[in-house]
């Protein structure tokens, strides 16, 4: 039992190490940037509007009692509209307060949201195949580049999946959930990193349950090749690294 220990400890609330501690924010240091830059220049694709009429199911209520984790997809694409709402619930910027701070469709720790959303795209009615970013601030997408062969390539990623292997690959959309560690250091110090995996796991929440309201399958995936997937994306693994995936596709 002793190796569980340090793991153990992790879990558990670090509040008054944490108050013995002068943080980056407290000395003064410019907080981070919230959102990551990009080149104008690449190919930038609007998504659009979110309203009511893409849902299936109105009722929350339906929708945590019908949600499971769903690993069998049809062959059918997903809607521009579908992708664009399933975005916006679970990373989209919706206000700003006067200190600069975004409030978005998940909840987060002091609203610190270390969170990017990276995309492998194989069957989305109107986009090409290939690997995305979302910007939301603008509600749009980057096209990072066409991908050779990307359902193998994102089936060589998620490595065994001990249910249903190879599952990854059929679907019309993976998300991959990137994050840049120090823009929740700066505020939390040493508590910051218990409170990024609280985070995310809101995010592919609200990713299972708008799901369920547009009746898509989703499956979250923990098991991946990190150097690989990281590379992949062009991050340096250190200042921001890939954190969890998951798989959305037509219920087969």
């Amino acid at each position: 039992m002793a190796r569980y220990e340090v793991e153990r400890s992790f879990l558990k609330s670090n509040f008054n190490q944490f108050k013995n501690i002068k943080t980056d924010k407290m000395k003064g240091v410019p907080q981070p940037i919230g959102v990551k830059p990009y080149d104008p220049n690449l190919r930038i694709i609007s998504l659009p509007t979110i309203n009511e009429d893409v849902l299936k199911k109105q009722g929350i209520y339906e929708c945590i009692k019908d949600r499971r984790s769903n690993r069998l997809y049809s062959e059918e694409s997903i809607t521009l509209e579908e992708l664009s709402y399933l975005l916006w619930a679970t990373q989209c910027i919706t206000g700003t307060n006067k200190a600069g701070m975004t409030f978005r469709t998940v909840p987060c720790s002091g609203a610190t949201h270390s969170f990017e959303t990276y995309l492998f795209i194989m069957k989305v009615d109107g986009l090409e195949k290939g690997i995305y970013r979302y910007l939301p601030i603008e509600h749009m997408l980057i096209f990072m580049g066409a991908l050779e062969d990307i359902d193998k390539r994102l089936d060589a990623i998620t490595l065994d999946q001990p249910f249903v292997p190879h599952f990854a690959k059929k679907a019309a959309v993976t998300f991959a959930w990137s994050t840049t560690p120090y823009r929740s250091e700066w505020k939390y110090d040493v508590s910051a990193h218990k409170k990024i995996l609280i985070d995310v796991g809101h995010v592919c929440q609200n990713l299972y349950l708008a799901g369920e309201s547009v009746d898509v399958g989703v499956c979250a995936i923990g098991i991946y090749d990190q150097e690989a997937v990281d590379n992949l994306f062009q991050l340096d693994g250190e200042e921001e690294f890939i954190i969890y995936l998951a798989a959305v596709g037509k219920k087969k």
